[in-house]
C-alpha cells in the first residue's frame, strides 16, 4: 500500500491502456495496422469502463500507430468532453524506460494521465512501477496484459518526474470487452 509522506504532493494516477485488438492485413506496415472487428468493439467498452471507474484523464498520451490512435478515438467518443490528447511517436514500440521518459515530461497540473500504447513495453512499465497491487492485479499483469486492458497505478508526487520504479500501487486491472453484434 502506498502511503502519503509529508509534502509528497497530490494523489496521481497513471492509467495505462493497451490498444485494442488489431488486424494483420498483408503488405501493411506494423505502424499502420488498423483495428480488427473485435478491437472496434472493445475500444468503446474501454472508454465506458474508464468513465464508470471514475478514471477519466486530464491528458492522454497516445502512440502514433493507427491501432492506438483509433483505440483512443473510439474510447474517448464515450465521454462527454474528452481531454486533450498528444500523439507521440516515441510511444510506438517503446521500452519501459522510453515510456517513463515521456511520462516524466508531463506537466505537474495533470493529476490523471492516460497512456495508450503497446506491449511488451506497457506491461513491463506497469511491473516496474508497481511496488504492490490490490488483490491479484500484479499477478494478472505478469500472466498477460491483453489488448484493451486498463491498468491504474496510483502514487503521491509533486511532479511526474518523481514517478520512479516501485513508487506506485496497481489499484485496478480491467479487460473490457464489447458485445458481439
Amino acid at each position: 500500500m502506498i502511503e502519503r509522506a509529508a509534502g509528497a504532493g497530490p494523489l496521481r494516477r497513471l492509467v495505462v491502456l493497451r490498444h485494442a485488438k488489431s488486424a494483420w492485413p498483408l503488405d501493411v506496415a506494423d505502424h499502420d495496422r488498423p483495428l480488427a472487428p473485435r478491437g472496434r468493439r472493445d475500444a468503446p467498452a474501454a472508454g465506458q469502463a474508464l468513465a464508470e471507474a471514475g478514471s477519466l484523464p486530464d491528458l492522454a498520451l497516445c502512440s502514433t500507430a493507427v491501432r492506438a490512435r483509433r483505440t483512443w478515438e473510439l474510447a474517448a467518443a464515450e465521454w462527454g468532453t474528452p481531454p486533450p490528447v498528444r500523439y507521440d511517436r516515441r510511444l510506438y514500440a517503446a521500452s519501459p524506460a522510453g515510456l517513463l521518459a515521456v511520462v516524466h515530461e508531463v506537466s505537474a497540473e495533470v493529476e490523471t494521465l492516460l497512456l495508450i500504447g503497446h506491449n511488451p513495453g506497457l506491461e513491463e512499465l506497469i511491473l516496474a512501477l508497481a511496488d504492490d497491487g490490490v488483490d491479484d492485479t500484479l499477478e494478472r499483469v505478469r500472466t498477460k496484459f491483453p489488448t484493451s486492458a486498463i491498468a491504474v497505478l496510483s502514487w503521491y508526487g509533486t511532479t511526474w518526474r518523481a514517478l520512479t520504479p516501485g513508487a506506485a500501487l496497481l489499484t485496478s486491472l480491467t479487460v473490457p470487452r464489447g458485445a458481439k453484434k
